[in-house]
């Protein structure tokens, strides 16, 4: 009996798929609400819009988090509940694939926010600490994802 349970447990990953399917949704119709908004200031100045550049960029924030919300979502969908017809860049063989491409698409939401502040540019100090702190982070994801292939 408590193997049977358990071999069904792993339906509760239906939680965290539809879960992060929702807020992919959420992100990906945020990210169209914005580019709207963007696209709806540039016209009304002509072009002109000062901020134009740095809210363009912050929209590679958001549909990259879109898309990272539905790769875990296809991920786990994939390792817990059963194989998807997915193209093949997305197939999931194990847990260290979707850590693998969540940790690349932070590494790119971070030096897109360091570019946003790099474009403000109000406090070199303070630019200079944050690339540093974003440096570190990088380094140790990538050194996590090398260390956990070599594991394999």
């Amino acid at each position: 009996m408590l193997k049977r349970l358990l071999e069904s447990s792993r339906y509760l990953v239906v939680l965290a798929v539809v879960a992060s399917l929702m807020a992919s949704a959420a992100a990906f119709l945020w990210g169209t609400w914005k580019t709207c908004v963007i696209l709806w200031d540039l016209a009304a100045t002509g072009g002109t819009f000062p901020q134009a550049a740095v809210r363009l960029i912050e929209l590679m924030d958001k549909f990259l988090i879109a898309i990272g919300l539905y790769i875990f979502a296809v991920g786990l969908h994939d390792l817990f509940l059963g194989h998807l017809e997915l193209p093949g860049w997305l197939d999931v063989h194990n847990l260290q694939d979707i850590k693998s491409r969540m940790s690349s698409i932070l590494v790119l939401v971070m030096a897109i926010t360091f570019l946003e502040h790099l474009v403000l540019w109000q406090d070199p100090k303070g630019t200079l600490f944050f690339a540093l702190a974003i440096a570190v982070v990088t380094i140790s994801l990538l050194a996590f994802n090398r260390f956990a292939e070599k594991g394999e």
